[in-house]
């Protein structure tokens, strides 16, 4: 048992490290985590079952309801920060079971996006919530989609296939005009439509909140989750817009081995929000 409790402490504190939107760290996003991760030696698996077990809410972030946790050999599995690691859904329980059970002989972070996800909005979407909501109303500035190329016309064209959808459901639903930049002078949208984001996503529970943030970082956009979270566009679709300009330059240049295998990351980390969003969305 004491042998199982030091792997323990080794996957959760060494492996998925102790992070959470609105920290920083040394390494600051989770595919230079894994990549810190894997110049030690992958902790060997010490369980041999995974279940879902269950999990009386407590506090303002579980919401006082029954909620579904792994259990590894029957004991709950504990985030970075030593809480258990619970979902409101047993739909998302059994999608964190699929990535315990999948570790054959080692334990690979870089091969568990949800569990990575979850473990940091469990440890830190709370205590950071108005931080994390400020910092999606601010990056309605910054959004990408409101900085279309000026050419050549393929690309113009293929941006407003991709983009104009989105912008026109985000200001139907948030009563207002989004900006589009003209070049590269940075624009600032109106304040109205971010306080207007705010009410709708104020009352989020920390799931969606974390999913949410995750994928705005993951596209460079807040407007593509809304357009997921409000059910606008399928998976597939904001995934596609938000790869627009990379796959142009794809097209142009032809593929790089170390870009491929960062989207092959970013798709799973895409990929997990997805999961939370789409498993959670009213």
């Amino acid at each position: 048992m004491a042998e199982q409790d030091k792997d323990s402490r080794e996957t959760f504190g060494v492996l998925f490290g102790d992070f959470a939107p609105g920290q920083k760290d040394s390494t600051e996003n989770p595919m230079m985590r894994s990549k810190e991760a894997a110049k030690a030696a992958l902790p060997k698996r010490f369980y041999k079952d995974v279940s879902v077990g269950t999990e009386e809410g407590n506090g303002e972030a579980l919401g006082g309801e029954t909620l579904y946790c792994v259990l590894l050999d029957g004991r709950k599995v504990k985030s970075p920060a030593k809480k258990t690691v619970c979902v409101p859904t047993r739909q998302l329980a059994e999608a964190l079971v699929a990535e315990w059970d999948a570790q054959e002989k080692e334990i690979n972070p870089a091969l568990m996006p949800l569990t990575r996800l979850l473990n940091s909005t469990v440890d830190g979407v709370e205590e950071a919530r108005e931080a994390i909501i400020e910092e999606i109303i601010a990056y309605l500035n910054n959004d990408f989609i409101c900085y279309p190329a000026s050419h050549p016309e393929r690309l113009v064209q293929r941006q407003k296939d991709h983009w104009h959808p989105v912008l026109d459901r985000a200001e139907e639903a948030l009563g207002g005009r989004f900006v589009q930049a003209s070049g590269i002078l940075a624009i600032r949208q109106s304040p109205v439509m971010g306080e207007r984001l705010r009410a709708l996503w104020a009352d989020l529970d920390v799931y969606q909140l974390g999913a949410l943030h995750s994928m705005m970082t993951l596209t460079g956009s807040a407007l593509l989750p809304f357009a997921l979270w409000d059910g606008f566009l399928e998976p597939e679709a904001v995934w596609n817009a938000a790869m627009v300009d990379e796959d142009w330059n794809i097209e142009l240049w032809g593929e790089d081995e170390e870009a491929t295998k960062r989207r092959v990351f970013r798709r799973a980390e895409f990929e997990a929000a997805v999961q939370v969003i789409t498993a959670l969305r009213p």
